[in-house]
């Protein structure tokens, strides 16, 4: 069993089976067309992509009282955090949190664990305790963002100034 196949078998028990909408048909002679859309807009659950197009191997799409357990299986499946980061949809009023994960035991693996919040209240559980190098992304994430990781040991500004009462890469911030 490769370690794609393995780590799917693990996160299963968290994310129930659930019916596949049918596939919108696609005119006659035309490629599909992938619009970027929220994670919001499609239901939780891990499903394995195209490396060569999404630079992953499995994205899991989770809600945010489950990060902490995709969290620990990773974790047991000997992957390591690379980054997190956080994207602002302003127009559908949330705010997405990605993380992503590598392991290079049996052979390379990526996975992208994304998870979405509403802006007015942007509040995940931090992941720090089960890998202490989300600390600093953390961080980072809250100044640029102001993700709030509930249960970090110190949430406090990282790269801008203490008093900075701005995050910048929100789409709407105006400096």
């Amino acid at each position: 069993m490769t370690i794609l196949e393995q780590t799917q078998a693990a996160l299963a028990p968290l994310f129930p089976a659930q019916e596949e909408p049918p596939a919108a048909a696609e005119p006659e002679g035309e490629e599909p067309v992938e619009a970027a859309t929220s994670p919001a807009e499609r239901r939780p659950g891990v499903a394995t992509t195209e490396y060569s197009r999404q630079g992953y191997h499995l994205e899991v799409l989770c809600e945010p009282g489950q990060l902490v357990a995709v969290a620990e299986i990773l974790d047991r499946q000997r992957f390591f955090i690379e980054s997190i980061a956080g994207v602002d949809w302003p127009k559908q009023e949330q705010l997405e949190v990605v993380y992503d994960f590598t392991t290079y035991e049996a052979e390379p693996c990526r996975v992208a664990v994304r998870t979405v919040v509403p802006r007015t209240a942007p509040l995940v559980p931090t992941i720090s305790g089960v890998f202490s190098g989300a600390d600093w992304h953390e961080r980072e994430t809250f100044d640029f963002y102001g993700i709030i990781f509930d249960g970090h040991p110190d949430l406090s500004r990282i790269l801008l100034p203490e008093d900075a009462d701005f995050h910048p890469l929100l789409k709407d911030y105006m400096p």
